[in-house]
């Protein structure tokens, strides 16, 4: 993998369902495909599979849109640009060149491609409706918001509103995200909408959407309220005002105390790397950590996460997995112009946790969009959490270890229910006999999708 051109992305998962997680690579005219030949090799399969390299892609994501069984890719692409279609852009003082404003570009329609099984893809782009909506996107993320069955498609934007396809489940998508709440923050103004999660933080069983933006912006919290709705939570939950002063990239809706609930990481910089020569911002920027409080709010606690973790660099992308197998999720990140950092998760807090790993047999291979709810007890009284299986998280990043729960106090799971995007319901519960039984505590449990035949 020896890579070429300008790439700023990257898409993994097993795309053609041979046991083996592939990577796509999105980047400036030149995409690239890499199958994993499970020899501990990639090979460039870009042309053969029909993969186009014609704009300017940031982004891409894996998902199943149809639910063959199949991983489709969907490709996230920014604004037009070329050599040739680069303004000179001055600072306020008119006197330092910087990044243009998003403004000083048109932009540009997103692909959806559908994969055919043989190691092809078509584009569907025009057909399913995607192509007709024009946007400056820089991420993606996929969930089933309205429960459906089918995943749904949220794209942020740069500067303008944001995309919340729809997925009608017949092959096409309806751009829903202004009435849907998500276009815009409650202001009734775009950001610079950056990194996106699609995940459940409130444990209500619907997925919310984290958005991160520049400074003075936030980082935009959208409550899914259900029946297709969202509400703008950013100031209620806390992170408003705690993000005023950040510029963020990449972000993941992660529990990283594994207190049961899911707290935020945020990747910082500022975009314009001369900002500090005209402006009282700083380039440079320490990540962020906002703790989930489990009452609707978040708590930044970036401060207590150690003096390493405050130096200022010019972040990026963020991924997240439990890299030294401790049961606690760490964290990789990139950084402009210097190594990518690895911050390994030390939180003190003696909780409980468990992270599934699946396989799909009727469903994708990896179980991408499968939905897991999962639950254990407190005396007299249950507590649900809700996941779901995605490698496509943050800004232009991608995370692929299975799905991560923590469980707090709890020493045994009373039920895990997963469905499938084939449809089948698999339903995990303790061995009758005694405690923890097949659903014990503080493991990587792999589960398989059971055959037709199988229990459900």
């Amino acid at each position: 993998m020896a890579g070429a051109g300008y790439s700023m992305g990257v898409a993994a998962a097993d795309y053609d369902n041979d046991g083996y997680v592939d990577l796509f690579v999105a980047g400036v005219r030149h995409n690239l495909l890499y199958h994993n030949t499970g020899h501990g090799q990639f090979q460039d399969v870009t042309a053969r599979a029909g993969i186009e390299s014609d704009g300017w892609s940031v982004a891409a994501g894996w998902f199943d849109c149809d639910n063959d069984g199949l991983l489709d890719l969907f490709v996230v692409n920014y604004v037009e640009w070329s050599p040739s279609l680069d303004p000179a852009c001055l600072d306020p003082t008119g006197t330092l060149r910087i990044y243009c404003h998003p403004s000083a570009y048109r932009g540009a329609s997103n692909r959806l491609y559908h994969n055919r099984g043989d190691g092809t893809f078509e584009d569907v782009s025009e057909r399913a409706g995607i192509a007709a909506h024009v946007g400056k996107g820089m991420s993606v993320a996929f969930a089933d918001y309205d429960g459906d069955g089918f995943p749904d498609v949220f794209v942020s934007n740069d500067s303008i509103p944001n995309f919340l396809f729809h997925n009608r489940g017949d092959g096409t998508f309806e751009e829903v995200a202004l009435p849907a709440g998500v276009g815009l923050t409650d202001d009734g103004r775009p950001v610079s909408s950056m990194g996106v999660d699609f995940r459940d933080y409130d444990n209500d069983g619907l997925p919310d959407l984290i958005v991160t933006a520049l400074a003075r912006e936030t980082f935009p919290l959208f409550r899914n309220d259900g029946k297709g709705f969202f509400r703008d939570e950013t100031y209620p939950s806390r992170i408003g005002l705690a993000s005023a002063g950040r510029s963020g990239w990449g972000v993941g809706l992660v529990d990283l105390n594994n207190d049961g609930w899911k707290d935020v990481f945020s990747a910082n910089s500022h975009v314009t790397d001369n900002i500090e020569k005209f402006s009282v911002d700083h380039y440079r920027e320490p990540n962020s950590v906002f703790v989930n409080l489990g009452n609707g709010t978040f708590e930044d606690v970036s401060a207590a996460a150690g003096p390493d973790f405050q130096t200022p660099r010019a972040h990026r992308g963020a991924a997240f997995a439990d890299f030294n197998n401790d049961g606690k999720v760490d964290v990789v990140v990139s950084s402009l112009g210097g190594p990518a950092e690895l911050w390994e998760n030390v939180s003190p807090e003696r909780n409980h946790r468990i992270t599934l790993r699946l396989e799909g047999t009727r469903s994708n291979r990896d179980g991408i969009g499968a939905r897991i709810r999962l639950t254990t007890r407190d005396g007299a009284r249950y507590h649900h959490q809700y996941n779901q299986m995605t490698s496509a998280v943050g800004y232009a990043s991608s995370s692929h270890d299975g799905v991560h729960f923590g469980l707090g106090k709890a020493e045994t799971v009373e039920e895990i229910e997963i469905k499938w995007p084939s449809g089948t319901v698999q339903v995990l519960k303790p061995a009758l006999s005694g405690a923890n039984g097949n659903v014990r505590v503080d493991q990587v449990l792999k589960v398989r999708e059971p055959n037709p035949s199988g229990t459900h």
